[in-house]
């Protein structure tokens, strides 16, 4: 448990260091989260859709049979995704991170399923970005201010792969939309951020293609610095 003093403490801690320290954690420990914590944790969410018309619910999740509902959609879609995962990225590290969270969701001691007030449009690019800008900056909000106080978790959409159970699980009513979820909770061993290549790469100036920042970094891990992973404490 983190402590009121403890808590500032570590939420004031430079926005830099803690975006540049985050990774998406998958192994998570069973250890419970206090209330205030989590209440905390939601508030800093919430800041960052404040004054927007459709702003981010979160369903707080908390039950064992609740978790282990989510857990059985979540290993239901990860059976066809991780497949798909596999082709795409090749990763074993990754697909073994991902096979482990499939295996202990409902092990989890906190589970936020990011909502959001209405329908996604279907047929309109711009509905549908509208539609999802009041969830996205919240939940990185969530994932950077659980980093901060020594939490970890990673959003994902796996277990809503079915709309119609996620409904009937949580007692979603027709006007609510689930988005994203994001299981929270004390890392399995330490974080290490991913390298990071150059941002001038990712960098293009007036038109795609035009990159004279290209080779250029605002922030670099240092050399030989490990992929992102847990390892095992």
């Amino acid at each position: 448990m983190v402590s009121d003093a403890g808590q500032t403490d570590s939420l004031d801690a430079s926005l830099g260091s803690v975006m540049r320290a985050q990774a998406p954690i998958h192994r998570l420990r069973p250890d419970p989260i206090d209330d205030a914590t989590v209440l905390t944790l939601l508030e800093l969410a919430s800041r960052a859709t404040a004054g927007q018309r459709r702003r981010c619910e979160f369903v707080v999740v908390r039950d064992p049979d609740i978790r282990h509902q989510l857990a059985r959609s979540y290993r239901q879609g990860w059976s066809v995704y991780r497949r798909v995962l596999h082709t795409r990225a090749g990763d074993d590290a990754l697909l073994e991170a991902r096979q482990w969270e499939a295996d202990h969701f409902e092990d989890v001691p906190v589970i936020v399923v990011a909502c959001v007030r209405g329908r996604r449009p279907v047929f309109s690019a711009i509905g549908a970005a509208s539609f999802y800008a009041g969830v996205f900056p919240a939940v990185q909000n969530l994932l950077l201010a659980a980093a901060a106080l020594g939490l970890g978790g990673a959003a994902s959409t796996i277990a809503l792969w079915s709309r119609w159970a996620t409904r009937r699980t949580l007692g979603l009513p027709a006007q609510v939309t689930p988005v994203v979820v994001v299981p929270l909770g004390r890392p399995r061993g330490v974080p290490t951020p991913a390298p990071v290549a150059p941002i001038g790469n990712l960098i293009h100036l007036d038109r795609y293609g035009h990159q004279p920042f290209r080779g250029r970094a605002g922030y670099e891990l240092p050399s030989g610095a490990p992929a992102s992973r847990i390892t095992e404490a």
